[in-house]
């Protein structure tokens, strides 16, 4: 499936929606500390790319899971709950609204979604010889 102008254009559409919730529920209630959650949503991809090519082997073509790239998931996975736990825990303790929480976990989770689908969209196969 080649991804076009249009998946570009929903794809970037999606991610402002996603930032614009996310700096709503900071501004609408003058409290900055749920942006916590935009930049943890915008590094949680970030160890499962680097670990990815830890499992391939050059000469046979074969690829086999190591524990680099098990790593690599479970860190980003730990990046992810915590992104949709901080707003949860900052508003059980009462520093945020509960509005300014949804607000934030639907923001990041849209932030999220976009950088996966963005990634699925145009993913590049490894041999570029066939």
């Amino acid at each position: 499936m080649a991804a076009g102008l249009k998946t570009v254009i929903l794809l970037s559409v999606v991610l402002a929606v996603g930032f614009l919730l996310i700096i709503l529920s900071c501004a609408l209630w003058s409290n900055w500390l749920p942006l916590l959650v935009a930049i943890t949503f915008v590094i949680a991809p970030l160890p499962n790319a680097l670990f990815s090519h830890c499992g391939s082997d050059d000469f046979s073509g074969s690829y086999e899971p190591t524990g680099a790239v098990d790593l690599g998931r479970f860190l980003t996975s730990l990046i992810v709950v915590t992104g949709f736990a901080f707003p949860i825990v900052l508003t059980h303790s009462g520093v945020i609204n509960t509005s300014a929480c949804v607000m934030s976990i639907v923001g990041g989770g849209l932030v999220y979604g976009t950088i996966l689908a963005y990634s699925q969209a145009f993913k590049q196969d490894e041999s570029e010889f066939d």
